[in-house]
């Protein structure tokens, strides 16, 4: 692929709308998430100069990472409909991903395959972290603790970005600079180092980067950029961002001391966001605060402290988008005006997650001898509506353009507990593994015991009910079979049975980089499953 990536394209013509997102001063909606227009744009002789233009510039990092993750829904569509729990009712596209056809010629696959978007954050990130020192010499409020701290979010942003891109192909070229204006080829870069590079990035980052900006964190206390720890929780990646991020490299590479040494770090130190500086309190919650908003806690709505890893779409502030939202496919009547979901969770599927009987997710309510509805709705019906995640704006939708403001969430409070007591049942240590496996689910109506005889086997299955449809399906799968390894047959090509281990061999637990890329840079090569 050439590497197409210019400052101005990348950063300067950014839209003031995606810096809006993240410091949610604007007022404006728009349709798709890739079709924000510029409003103001930057040049080479007025940016880097003044703390605004630190401020935008940085924020633009996240908005482009965010539209990367999220455009065509390709978040959930890599994360959770291959071997996942969705049906899908008449869109082929969706039905070649479910199927494991991911070479199928569609826009949509073609679309998301595409990692230039990646790169543009990328560049974005390696562009601030290059440039922003320059502001200090200008602009005396721009200190250098804030730019310190601004390089160290950069960072963790270029390093999330290498990761979440190597859980999807592989093997990805790693370019550590910015490049103006240049066509740059370069190959493929070995996972093991693109990870090396993210991990050392991370750690690094971590010994600056603030628990908490803009209140009373020793590390950087006062406001941040004129604003309060508020206005930035659930926004920008904080000390425990990092050690999350940190965590999930090390499950992926299947270093689970490490795992779990980071999971660690992030349940000790979760007090220095518990009702700190009038924030949200960053804790584990019950149902109706995570599918129903109770209390404006819920990770999905809006931004709070308990939206450690993610992005934001917050509808007070002109927001909300038709695209880039789990619920543009799985809503439907009478939630928004849809006759019919794309995609739903059969009622077989959904008997067979939820087995135990006070599931508050799913079960059936003894007061009211009703099902639960907190995740599904009309579970009578063949079509259930899958409800988890519903933030609709406005909440009154007409005709048929309907807008959502619901976050991407990386992860939360139960997600990294139930990642540490994989890591924990892994090590041999199930008295600690179930304890917190039991903290992740203790609001969810039931626990589990020590006579629970498969430990690993009940985390997954803990983390297929709590985490359905935020993205993780897939890549928890993936790391199951690795622990297990087992020999049954878990894919078939061309009539050949493959157990898993011969399936991950030949690349399939990768998805195939887009045409486009190839074409673009002939040192690109197909992942070999693909070919």
């Amino acid at each position: 692929m050439n590497y197409i990536i210019n400052k101005r394209n990348s950063l300067y013509k950014i839209s003031f709308a995606v810096f809006v997102l993240l410091i949610g001063l604007g007022n404006f909606s728009c349709k798709k998430i890739d079709d924000v227009q510029s409003t103001r744009l930057a040049t080479e002789e007025t940016n880097w100069k003044t703390l605004e233009d630190a401020k935008a510039n940085l924020l633009s990092v996240y908005g482009l990472l965010r539209s990367a993750t999220v455009a065509d829904n390709a978040h959930w569509l890599m994360g959770d409909l291959r071997q996942g729990d969705f049906t899908i009712t008449n869109r082929a596209d969706l039905k070649a991903i479910v199927n494991g056809q991911l070479n199928a010629s569609y826009p949509v696959i073609n679309r998301i395959t595409n990692w230039r978007p990646y790169y543009a954050a990328i560049n974005a990130a390696s562009l601030f972290i290059e440039r922003s020192k320059e502001i200090q010499a200008l602009d005396p409020r721009y200190t250098k603790i804030n730019n310190d701290v601004d390089v160290a979010q950069a960072r963790m942003l270029r390093a999330f970005a290498y990761f979440y891109m190597s859980r999807i192909w592989g093997d990805v070229p790693l370019l550590t600079s910015s490049h103006d204006g240049e066509f740059v080829k370069l190959g493929r870069t070995s996972q093991q180092k693109v990870l090396a590079f993210a991990t050392n990035e991370l750690l690094a980052a971590a010994k600056v980067v603030p628990f908490r900006y803009g209140g009373t964190d020793p590390i950087m206390p006062g406001l941040y950029y004129g604003a309060n720890w508020p206005s930035w929780n659930g926004i920008v990646f904080t000390r425990l961002s990092a050690y999350i991020i940190l965590a999930h490299i090390a499950a992926w590479q299947g270093n689970y001391i490490d795992a779990a040494n980071y999971s660690k770090f992030v349940l000790d130190n979760q007090s220095t966001q518990y009702f700190v500086d009038g924030a949200n309190p960053l804790d584990y919650i019950d149902m109706n605060a995570l599918t129903e908003n109770q209390n404006n806690y819920s990770p999905f709505a809006y931004k709070r402290a308990n939206l450690m890893v993610g992005f934001p779409f917050e509808a007070g502030n002109g927001l909300s988008t038709a695209n880039g939202h789990i619920e543009q496919l799985t809503l439907a009547y009478p939630f928004i005006p849809k006759t019919r979901p794309e995609m739903f969770v059969s009622k077989d599927t959904i008997i067979k997650a939820f087995t135990v009987p006070s599931d508050l997710r799913f079960s059936i309510n003894p007061q009211t001898g009703l099902y639960r509805t907190n995740y599904f709705y009309g579970v009578e019906s063949e079509q259930p509506i899958f409800n988890k995640i519903k933030v609709i704006y406005p909440s009154n939708t007409s005709g048929n353009v309907t807008l959502f403001s619901s976050s991407m969430v990386f992860s939360r409070m139960e997600e990294i507990t139930l990642l540490r007591a994989e890591a924990l049942a892994v090590l041999g240590q199930k008295d600690d593994a179930l304890n917190a496996l039991n903290r992740a689910c203790a609001l969810r109506g039931f626990s589990f015991t020590t006579a629970t005889p498969d430990l690993v086997a009940a985390i997954f299955q803990e983390r297929r009910r709590e985490l359905m449809a935020e993205g993780w399906r897939w890549y928890d799968i993936v790391r199951y079979n690795r622990i297990k390894n087992p020999q049954t047959v878990f894919a078939t090509k061309g009539g050949k049975s493959m157990t898993f281990k011969e399936f991950e061999a030949a690349g399939g637990i990768y998805w195939p980089v887009s045409q486009d890329v190839i074409n673009a840079n002939s040192l690109i090569t197909q992942n070999p499953y693909w070919q």
